[in-house]
């Protein structure tokens, strides 16, 4: 096992990734950029290094300066966490020259992945279902021909990168021209290529993922799916695991986990690592793309199997051999995580900046809180708005919803907005809670009501009154003459009888 591993990474995953190493009885270090000086990150770490100004292209995407921090401290591993650098290969090739492991796939690996078009023929080639698109890289008038055969609605894709960037739908032939354009732009922006395909659009598909891990050894399982359908422009909101469908369906579970163990093993995969499927109404799955490093969902999976998927990765990356087997991979209950971000749900869910000024996590059996975030805290607008992850765990889904419900319910954060409301609300709807959703769902069948808005603010002003008016009788009551006060007796030292009888 390693000495000393540095993070590169800030906010709740770096927590995570601090604790799992300080489990295992290895130092870590932390890096942080002038806005994060004060974080919980830094606080915890053994060893903490500033690495520059707060825009992330100035210091937590700067490889030279991890690199150079690394040698310095003298660890003689990276975690990535998620996000930042984690699925850019040239992170990995630099930790490689400079005889630094690196926690995660090879940069070959993750090279593969990244170009979704690349994978999709990598994964076809092993038998593994794709969507219908395009299977190569084209100019867009081939393009525009090639749509015609696939058909409408479709999907125009970033070959590079992820998180909903460059990507566009487009419901007829006269929007795809000015969605291309807009692509490409948007791409190239985002990842530094501008490159396109076209996907068929799976209509009422549900969004479900597979967890899997590869050691060095060649030796490869899963650890069982998470639902992942609950988004807005296609990013994540809540995940479970497991996935309502599947546990309905174990051969249908069963030859899923099989065509990710088949992707996995085809793009020569080692570490942690996520492949996606899209699941048609009529129980049809297909290749959506693989994701290289931890999720940020991955606690739901932690939670059902009880195995510490960061663990196993710095296992994994320190030459060990995987401890299970696909038979030892157990169930058990059900999981729910709620991404708390600091947006207004209530006007288009902006990005909320500010001060907490009070916090109170909810607490209980079942409940995990992986935050990066205290009271006193400033939240910026320079990194991604995630500050917690609300995970819960029943022994059934019914009991799970019913423990995060009561969870949101004592979760407060004031000084920010927070997407808390949304997630009370989704809590509450019905077709949640059958599980009748889709990854369309969100976004147009389900209705963020703004009584809660109006009926907290109602409260808010109602106690701020009393609060008030109890003040002023308090201060009334200690100036004026009373009847029944002793001759003499010091009006303070009354208050102070008076409150020690009503305690």
């Amino acid at each position: 096992m390693f000495k000393k591993v540095l993070i590169a990474n800030r906010g709740e995953i770096a927590l995570r990734v601090i604790r799992a190493c300080q489990e295992l009885g290895v130092s870590t270090v932390a890096v942080y950029s002038e806005a994060d000086r004060n974080a919980l990150h830094v606080r915890y770490a053994d060893e903490a290094y500033l690495i520059g100004p707060p825009p992330s292209r100035d210091s937590y995407l700067r490889i030279d300066k991890i690199i150079e921090v690394a040698r310095r401290s003298g660890a003689d591993a990276i975690h990535p966490g998620y996000g930042f650098l984690a699925e850019n290969p040239d992170f990995p090739r630099a930790c490689r020259e400079a005889e630094i492991v690196f926690v995660g796939p090879p940069p070959e690996a993750i090279t593969a992945a990244g170009n979704k078009l690349a994978a999709r023929l990598t994964v076809r080639k092993a038998g593994v279902p794709v969507i219908s698109g395009t299977q190569e890289e084209i100019p867009d008038d081939r393009l525009v021909q090639v749509a015609q055969e696939v058909g409408y609605p479709l999907f125009v894709k970033a070959v590079a990168g992820g998180g909903g960037k460059g990507l566009r739908l487009v419901a007829a032939p006269e929007e795809l021209p000015r969605a291309l354009a807009a692509a490409h732009r948007e791409a190239e922006a985002a990842f530094g290529y501008g490159g396109l395909y076209i996907e068929k659009v799976v209509e009422n598909a549900r969004h479900v993922e597979f967890q899997v891990l590869a050691d060095a050894h060649g030796n490869f399982i899963h650890l069982g799916e998470r639902e992942c359908s609950l988004q807005r422009r296609h990013q994540k909101l809540v995940e479970e695991a497991p996935s309502v469908i599947l546990t309905r369906d174990e051969k249908l579970r069963a030859r899923m986990g099989e065509a990710a163990i088949k992707a996995a093993k085809a793009a020569g995969y080692v570490n942690a690592g996520t492949i996606e499927f899209l699941l048609d109404k009529d129980k049809n799955f297909y290749f959506l793309e693989m994701n290289t490093r931890l999720q940020v969902e991955h606690p739901v999976t932690e939670m059902v199997t009880g195995i510490d998927i960061v663990k196993e990765q710095l296992r994994i990356a320190s030459g060990k051999k995987l401890r299970y087997k696909q038979k030892d991979i157990r169930f058990v209950g059900h999981a729910i995580e709620c991404r708390i971000s600091a947006e207004d749900p209530f006007n288009k869910f902006l990005p909320s900046a500010g001060r907490i000024t009070s916090l109170r996590e909810p607490t209980g059996p079942g409940v995990r809180v992986e935050s990066g975030v205290y009271e006193g805290m400033e939240i910026s607008l320079y990194y991604d708005p995630l500050v917690a992850k609300l995970v819960v765990w029943g022994d059934t889904r019914a009991e799970a919803i019913l423990r995060m419900r009561r969870a949101l319910e004592e979760y407060q954060i004031v000084g920010v907005k927070t997407s808390i409301p949304f997630h009370r609300q989704l809590l509450d709807n019905t077709s949640y809670q059958a599980g009748h959703f889709d990854t369309r769902f969100v976004e147009e069948r389900f209705v963020l009501s703004q009584e809660e808005k109006a009926h907290h603010g109602e409260v808010t002003a109602l106690v701020a009154a009393l609060i008030a008016h109890h003040r002023r009788q308090e201060a009334l009551a200690l100036i004026s003459p009373r009847e029944d006060r002793a001759p003499g007796m010091s009006p303070w030292k009354l208050t102070g009888r008076r409150e020690a009888m009503e305690r």
